[in-house]
């Protein structure tokens, strides 16, 4: 029997139940039907995309960008040189991979940067999305790549001014590849390490999972030596690691999940802790007793949550694989393993992390739209709760953003909300990974590939 959110402890099945009724009052038969077939989801993604496009065609034609894109078009049209900038942060504070976009948005001059940068995003999702429901043609992916798109939506502008939202569906592409083709996987999850570094927890759930371990290396290495031919071709090497040690001594960041007690001492004004515009890295940060001890603390604690996951997904893979007389004639699904193991670990990323910058939010989502894809029961119930961190999260930024750092009582609730629901997650993630490696009786599901 397959492992479900219904327990002696937990059920969810009123609760959706109730969800299904309400979206049958708002949506008839017929339109529920027509939105589950390619051309409905063809025209849901057009729709979509189209806002963002018409938005950023304005504010490009008015010479403008938007968000973090006004500090990337600097970069372009800086050449990457912090010799031609005057402040602000270093370009090479993300991995070399991550400008050339920025570069190709920049051929054509600063006026259609912002434009350029959301036509790429916005490629990228309908290859995600062509990917995942095989170009239409799987008709129960179809939902779950209408929560891709609702996901998008309510995350707005953070899944389309920063590099993060190149990088979310290039990790869906990758999952759904999965253990089926681990190589091709782990070439993309490389390459989009190699962007932004968060795509590294999903490579290590792929490691821990397949049965060929090697191929998952070899990815990663021959990857990552085209990345170094690139950059000596360039003449970047001495700055192909700075991404590594250019944030390392910043301070507890304001949305962080473990800045939330100081959040509340500066919102009530207690014990000297403030907030402050961190200008050199653009980061709203959080001081106070005991935050110079925590950041420190956070890097080697983010280290050690990813290394405990991955064991777990480790233990997961072999304990689950043994029946009562030892032998591996029965086990885990190896592809339900993975995205487990990658909402873990990426969960973590958020979670044991002193930047909690609102686009982290993203991260999450590749491994829950392909989960729901594999397995729509198994996966509503984190895909629920990551709705609900959207919206909390959207909230947060780019709507009242100024009020939170302002100490506005009402913003750090829906702050400490957002943060609430991170733990939540994690730990359900964590939990799943269990109830999936417990031993199990020979009614296990046989072991698949894909």
């Amino acid at each position: 029997m397959p492992l479900s959110d219904k327990d002696s402890a937990i059920s969810t099945d009123a609760f959706f139940a109730t969800l299904t009724r309400i979206r049958n009052v708002i949506l008839p038969a017929a339109a529920r039907s027509w939105l589950n077939t390619p051309r409905g989801l063809l025209t849901g993604f057009v729709l979509v995309h189209l806002g963002f496009l018409i938005f950023a065609a304005l504010l490009s034609l008015r010479g403008e960008a938007f968000s973090d894109t006004f500090i990337y078009r600097d970069w372009a049209r800086a050449g990457f040189d912090e010799a031609n900038l005057s402040g602000g942060p270093s370009p090479w504070v993300y991995p070399i991979l991550a400008l050339i976009p920025m570069a190709l948005a920049g051929l054509a001059g600063p006026g259609p940067f912002f434009f350029l940068w959301v036509l790429m995003t916005t490629i990228l999702n309908g290859w995600a999305l062509a990917k995942l429901t095989d170009r239409g043609r799987n008709q129960a992916a179809i939902p779950a790549a209408w929560w891709w798109l609702v996901f998008t939506l309510l995350m707005g502008w953070l899944g389309f001014a920063r590099v993060d939202g190149l990088t979310a569906p290039i990790v869906l592409v990758a999952l759904a590849y999965g253990v089926g083709r681990p190589f091709i996987a782990s070439v993309l999850l490389a390459a989009a390490t190699w962007v932004k570094v968060w795509p590294a927890a999903v490579m290590l759930a792929l490691f821990a999972v397949v049965k060929n371990r090697l191929l998952v290396v070899l990815a990663g290495v021959a990857t990552s030596a085209v990345v170094v031919a690139l950059a000596a071709a360039v003449g970047s090497v001495p700055k192909l690691l700075n991404f590594l040690t250019q944030q390392g001594d910043r301070g507890m960041q304001l949305e962080a999940t473990f800045t939330t007690p100081w959040l509340w001492l500066s919102v009530l004004n207690i014990g000297d802790s403030r907030m402050y515009m961190n200008t050199a890295i653009n980061s709203m940060q959080v001081d106070g007793p005991g935050t110079a001890v925590m950041s420190v603390l956070m890097q080697p604690l983010l280290i050690l949550a990813a290394l405990l996951v991955a064991g777990l997904t480790f233990w997961a893979l072999h304990n689950g694989k043994l029946n009562g007389n030892g032998k591996a004639d029965g086990g885990v699904d190896r592809t339900e393993l993975l995205l487990a193991g990658a909402l873990t670990l990426a969960t973590a990323f958020v979670v044991f992390n002193k930047v909690g910058s609102p686009q982290f939010m993203v991260w999450l989502a590749p491994a829950v739209a392909v989960g729901l894809a594999h397995s729509w029961h198994e996966w509503r119930v984190p895909a629920a709760m990551l709705i609900a961190i959207a919206v909390a999260t959207f909230f947060i930024y780019p709507l009242f953003y100024d009020a939170l750092s302002h100490n506005n009582p009402l913003m750090a609730g829906v702050l400490t909300i957002r943060n609430v629901l991170l733990v939540v997650l994690f730990l359900w993630s964590v939990r799943r990974l269990y109830s999936l490696g417990k031993k199990t009786s020979a009614s296990v599901p046989a072991l698949k590939e894909s």
